[in-house]
């Protein structure tokens, strides 16, 4: 099989990975197992936060009983925003928060504030949620808080250390949607980008409780060498509140996953049927030198005369160095296929982001095999440069394999695969 043909073969079967984080579809069966309450009095409050958001508040709109009072609105990115009848949609900035999110957020508090007990709030919860709204705590500016966006995701932490942190500065993270809306009922249904679906670190977990305190928030960044560049303001925030502890979670609240990495594998699994297929690794985090060191180990240690598909999922994080274009994605298939170019037979690698975008870029990622270091030795391109310099995209764009899938309007985090057919 020629390695251009597995390469469209990794693309279909990316693409039933993106199926199986539908969002609609996950929507649709699950109100229609468990459906929505009829109340006797006040309103339905839909929000959805994150990628998917447009997605699932159109279709949990239709399983709001008939005749009910409803309010919804939608905070999005901008790629996936569109109009949705009779809602209030909110295009934000992600991963930089921006002016939008932050109108955004202010429009979410003052609607929770208004809630009562009569009440039912239906939270659509999706990847990308902790950007969308930024909501900073009292005598903290939205500058800080995107200069502190901008540490956490330059310098290798990952997305619970992230969203730990982010929840210390934030109104609605952490649970805090959930405290203001108080004593309203809140059914959360959740698309999960973070692996092992905990809730407490999805979209920073609005309707649940903070992962730890402002003195975890405090070490962390200290243990990260990065106290000395955090803002000011911020500084000064969590070590006047070091002595708090986490709030619990004790506001009656229902969360459900609907969606993962986990299930968007098994689809892999399950329609890679004509090749010997293993799973190897459902939670791959670290860094993506250091990862790639891992996944080409394991494929090389591994490979035999039969057809083979290697599966990961998870979320790596990218140490930048430089100033280049490019995401952790694009990185780790260069990183991964390069030190695979001498195996033999035909094989190609894919590793990309469900969400179609793989950091500031408009790709989802890379796909390799090894004529890409054909053509890249053809034309006399020293790849150790462009990857010091995190340049992976312009790379890949010279030789033809970046990933293009455009806003795909979920997230379940990152996804990698391996082909091979023997020769």
């Amino acid at each position: 099989m020629k390695a251009q043909t597995l390469q469209n073969e990794l693309k279909f079967l990316f693409d039933c990975a993106l199926r199986a984080a539908n969002p609609t579809l996950a929507i649709r069966n699950e109100l229609r197992s468990n459906p929505l309450p009829k109340l006797e009095r006040g309103r339905f409050i839909l929000l959805a936060i994150g990628k998917a958001g447009c997605s699932m508040l159109e279709e949990a709109i239709n399983h709001v009983p008939k005749g009910s009072k409803i309010e919804a609105i939608c905070v999005t990115n901008y790629e996936n925003a569109r109009p949705l009848a009779n809602c209030k949609i909110f295009p934000a900035g992600h991963p930089v928060p921006d002016g939008n999110g932050l109108k955004a957020s202010n429009a979410i508090i003052k609607l929770l504030e208004k809630t009562d007990a009569d009440d039912f709030i239906l939270a659509l919860i999706s990847g990308g949620g902790s950007a969308l709204l930024p909501a900073p705590v009292q005598g903290i500016s939205l500058q800080d808080k995107i200069e502190m966006n901008q540490i956490l995701l330059s310098n290798g932490y990952n997305i619970k250390e992230t969203n730990l942190v982010r929840q210390q500065i934030s109104l609605l993270k952490g649970g805090g949607m959930a405290q203001l809306a108080y004593p309203t009922k809140i059914r959360s249904l959740i698309i999960s980008d973070v692996i092992g679906n905990d809730v407490q670190v999805i979209a920073s977990g609005p309707t649940a409780s903070a992962i730890g305190s402002p003195r975890d928030a405090v070490d962390l960044i200290k243990r990260k060498g990065n106290w000395a560049t955090t803002p000011k303001s911020i500084k000064e925030h969590l070590t006047k509140n070091c002595k708090k502890l986490p709030a619990n979670d004790n506001y009656q609240n229902c969360h459900k996953v609907i969606c993962s990495n986990q299930k968007s594998l098994f689809a892999i699994f399950e329609t890679a049927s004509r090749f010997k297929t293993k799973i190897v690794n459902e939670n791959l985090e670290g860094d993506v030198e250091e990862v790639a060191f891992i996944i080409s180990n394991f494929i090389i240690n591994n490979i035999n005369k039969t057809s083979q598909a290697f599966i990961w999922g998870g979320e790596t994080t990218v140490n930048l160095k430089g100033s280049g274009k490019g995401g952790r994605n694009q990185e780790l298939a260069l990183r991964v296929g390069y030190n695979l170019k001498n195996i033999t037979g035909d094989w190609a690698f894919l590793s990309g982001g469900t969400d179609g975008r793989d950091g500031p870029t408009n790709a989802a990622g890379g796909l390799v095999n090894r004529q890409t270091y054909t053509k890249l030795s053809e034309i006399g391109i020293e790849l150790s440069y462009f990857l010091n310099t995190n340049d992976s995209y312009n790379v890949l764009k010279l030789t033809n394999d970046l990933l293009f899938t455009g806003a795909t309007g979920t997230n379940v985090a990152d996804i990698q695969i391996f082909l091979r057919i023997p020769h």
